[in-house]
């Protein structure tokens, strides 16, 4: 059973930073990391606060499966944030778009999918939404782009009439990364809800907002952040 939250992970790494528990990157900065991580994702946010006016505008960009970058500064006038540039290619083209990954034909509309799998086999376990795949190995780096996809899958759950979410993350940056990420989660996860009810059978219960269960393979805290984990 998980017993960690987001107030545990916190302290690991303001722990580790006091400790000076340090790796090095492959850029070559110092980087504070927690390999294996599991715990409740129970707050938006484990240093800092959400930007919420960028989150509602990435949400957009998922939502409009656009992979390229530079759709956010032509539809909203704002730059791309350098995370996201330092991923694209050339032409600004990225492999993570994860509203492409979900709802697009060419990914086999896995939104789609797994609310036909909840509606009929709401006790089942094969409710998951598979954000990479094998041929990342080709795809990350074609044409100058570097990025692999950081979430590896999610999987929904109903139980007790709660529709429960495990989010399996290959890598996440604490500060940034995870507050994002964990918007995009739980805006899916509302939708996902909201589109059972609409769907269910008369007299079936309504589904509510379950625990949303993080896992990350490595969760990492980069040097130039280290100020903000003081």
């Amino acid at each position: 059973m998980i017993q960690e939250n987001t107030s545990d992970i916190k302290h690991y790494f303001i722990n580790a930073l006091d400790k000076e528990d340090f790796v090095m990157d492959r850029s070559g900065q110092k980087t504070i990391e927690l390999i294996g991580a599991s715990f409740f994702a129970d707050q938006p946010a484990i240093f800092g606060t959400p930007n919420k006016s960028y989150i509602e505008i990435e949400k957009a960009w998922y939502e409009s499966q656009s992979t390229n970058v530079n759709w956010i500064k032509e539809n909203y006038n704002r730059n791309v944030p350098e995370a996201w540039l330092a991923s694209s290619n050339d032409f600004g083209q990225i492999n993570s778009n994860y509203g492409h990954l979900i709802y697009s034909d060419k990914y086999h509309h896995q939104y789609g999918q797994v609310l036909d799998e909840l509606l009929t086999n709401p006790d089942g376990r094969r409710a998951s939404m598979i954000y990479t795949r094998p041929s990342i190995w080709m795809e990350y780096n074609e044409d100058s782009k570097n990025d692999f996809i950081c979430t590896n899958a999610v999987t929904y759950y109903i139980r007790d009439n709660y529709l429960q979410s495990v989010v399996q993350m290959r890598s996440n940056d604490v500060v940034f990364g995870y507050k994002n990420d964990y918007a995009w989660q739980l805006y899916v996860l509302e939708q996902m809800i909201k589109d059972y009810n609409d769907c269910k059978e008369d007299g079936t219960p309504e589904l509510k907002v379950g625990d949303i269960i993080w896992q990350v393979q490595n969760l990492h805290v980069y040097e130039r952040h280290f100020h903000l984990v003081k």
